[in-house]
């Protein structure tokens, strides 16, 4: 009786210091935010409703805004998708993670913060477009698609190495792989760190199906600045091809059947067969093409009956529509299924503990100025969208007008998973201001600086300061030109005073200023050269 009673109460002791052994495992992933990073590729601040109601309602991710903090600032150091996503991922400058555009190698040797996550002991994955690298450093499992990805029945390349198609519509799909992780995958005894990359709605803004219907037959309000002349701008704004009119593409972009464009003998840019032929159309089974074609129909019927009789003027309007219709038919979707995300966290009861991140990987410019596309300083490519929910973190529903960049992504997410920051990153953690401690904030200006030239779109070399009320450009390589806007009498940056005398004072100064940025972020004319010495080596 006595052996049973020892061994009745030595069994009870070892459960109780088991139950306690994973209390205090789940104690501690407990204390640990998750992080949620979502991000969708060339989504526009303008066409998300928490910033501008005039062109899209996106109440999911309007409600991150909502139940946390919107930026009103926030900018990138690099208006172009790879580059981007190298600062996200690194917190350097381009000129330093090695990414200076989308045709150069990444700097594998960079550390980047999913690698000090999994080290740390989170749980991490990546679902979507990376878009540099077919295998992520740091990501205990990942589904990416190749480059630039595919709309419809995408490929993925998996953590295994392989590359799987999966059939449906890629933004449905990156959401269904990410919800998959987190419900069957996920070990619960850790904190996890999820990347969920949208390919939408980058070009050629191809919707779903019944989203193409309905968007396509919706007229959407012009900006103001839709017929820019770029008088009184330099000449990068003058050469740059991205002009809706000129260089929007019929079919690639437009939708409109190549054979009807040969008949008519309007536009034969080969690049057109790339939809039809290539990039998506060839992709659709029998019973998807059954779905787009009574719209295809519909719009190159428009086109074949309007188009031969319109006014310079009345192109550049229906090309406007057209592209507006399908690239917000597209967010639409990003919305839907941001929603389903934000729902299931909600359910399983982990959005108390989960920093949700809503971003993009830079601004875009949705018919300003005449443009579609991105690259420049100017304000619609330069600001990015940002908003960030924290429960119990972060004050619900307030906006911050702060200069913030995706440079400060990483530090701010180790900052709040106490994780040790290495002492090369280059960005500041946003904890100051998500817990209401701007007054520690001190920083008064950003840098950029974009190298993607002579390249598509024929954008200018250029780097620049910005700050709340100004922004100085340099544009260098084939030319020498100075650029100086005044953002609160001019916040559509149609007027360059850099030759005002009225404001010669604020350009001596900017320009000191951007010299100490460039020195402080390891910047310089030596390396300026050096990279258009390794351009012109690889033509």
């Amino acid at each position: 009786m006595k052996k049973f009673s020892l061994l009745f109460f030595v069994s009870i002791f070892l459960i109780g210091c088991e139950m306690s052994s994973k209390k205090k495992v789940a104690d501690v992933s407990a204390k640990r935010p998750n992080i949620l990073f979502i991000m969708s590729d060339d989504h526009a601040y303008q066409a998300i409703s928490a910033y501008d109601t005039s062109l899209i309602r996106t109440p999911n991710i309007d409600r991150i805004a909502k139940e946390g903090m919107l930026f009103t600032n926030a900018s990138v150091t690099n208006s172009i998708c790879a580059p981007s996503r190298a600062t996200i991922l690194t917190g350097k400058h381009t000129h330093i993670n090695g990414k200076i555009d989308n045709l150069t190698p990444f700097d594998t040797s960079q550390v980047t913060f999913p690698q000090l996550f999994q080290k740390a002991g989170y749980q991490t994955a990546m679902f979507g477009k990376l878009h540099f690298g077919n295998s992520p450093k740091g990501v205990d499992e990942f589904m990416i698609v190749p480059g630039q990805g595919r709309y419809i029945n995408p490929d993925f390349i998996t953590t295994e190495g392989d590359t799987i198609q999966k059939m449906g519509y890629a933004t449905d799909i990156i959401t269904d792989l990410s919800l998959e992780w987190l419900d069957k995958k996920r070990d619960t005894t850790k904190p996890f760190m999820m990347m969920y990359l949208h390919k939408a709605p980058h070009r050629p803004w191809w919707p779903k199906a019944e989203k193409f219907k309905r968007w396509s037959k919706k007229e959407i309000p012009e900006p103001t600045s839709l017929f820019d002349d770029y008088s009184n701008r330099g000449t990068a704004a003058h050469t740059a091809e991205m002009n809706i009119l000129e260089h929007m593409l019929m079919s690639y972009d437009c939708k409109v059947y190549p054979e009807v464009l040969e008949e008519m003998g309007i536009e034969t840019d080969p690049r057109n067969e790339r939809l039809f032929n290539g990039v998506e159309m060839s992709r659709l089974t029998p019973e998807q093409l059954k779905e787009y074609k009574p719209i295809l129909d519909s719009i190159t019927a428009d086109f074949k009956e309007h188009w031969p009789g319109m006014t310079e003027k009345q192109k550049m309007q229906w090309k406007y529509q057209r592209y507006m219709q399908d690239y917000l038919a597209s967010i639409e979707s990003v919305d839907d299924n941001v929603g389903r995300v934000l729902d299931y966290l909600e359910e399983k009861k982990l959005a108390e503990n989960t920093l949700v991140v809503y971003t993009s990987d830079q601004g875009f410019y949705l018919g300003e100025h005449g443009w579609f596309d991105k690259r420049f300083m100017y304000q619609e490519s330069f600001k990015t969208p940002l908003l960030i929910r924290w429960p119990n973190k972060i004050t619900p529903g307030i906006s911050n007008d702060e200069m913030v960049q995706n440079l400060d992504f990483a530090q701010t997410f180790l900052e709040a998973a106490g994780i040790s920051a290495p002492n090369d990153m280059q960005g500041k953690s946003l904890m100051p201001l998500l817990t209401g401690n701007d007054d520690n904030w001190g920083r008064e200006s950003v840098y950029y600086h974009y190298y993607e030239y002579p390249a598509e779109h024929a954008v200018k070399r250029h780097y620049g300061i910005a700050t709340k009320k100004y922004k100085l450009i340099h544009f260098y390589y084939d030319v020498d030109e100075w650029e100086l806007y005044d953002l609160t009498k001019d916040p559509d940056e149609m007027n360059n005073v850099y030759y005002d005398s009225e404001y010669s004072d604020i350009r001596e100064r900017l320009k000191v200023d951007l010299k100490e940025l460039r020195k402080k972020y390891k910047d310089s004319e030596e390396l300026d050269t050096r990279f258009i010495e390794q351009y012109k080596e690889g033509q």
